[in-house]
């Protein structure tokens, strides 16, 4: 595993239990509609890119015509 893909999972994995404690310790309700389910989909899908090194964003980017990386 790349600490590229380690952070994309720590990352996810934080963003999704700031939601389970907002959840949990500060009254917000995860079954109503709210901003928070995107929130939700950004963390799912930063820890899905982590396992499967596979980035919607970075598709998404490239088709726009941005660089994947710089040379060393």
């Amino acid at each position: 595993m790349t600490i590229r893909r380690a952070i994309r999972i720590i990352a996810g994995s934080f963003v999704l239990l700031s939601l389970l404690l907002a959840s949990l310790y500060n009254g917000v309700v995860l079954t109503e509609p709210s901003w928070l389910w995107f929130t939700a989909f950004i963390g799912v899908n930063l820890l899905q890119s982590g396992f499967t090194n596979w980035c919607l964003m970075e598709t998404i980017l490239a088709k726009l015509g941005m660089k994947q990386c710089c040379a060393k």
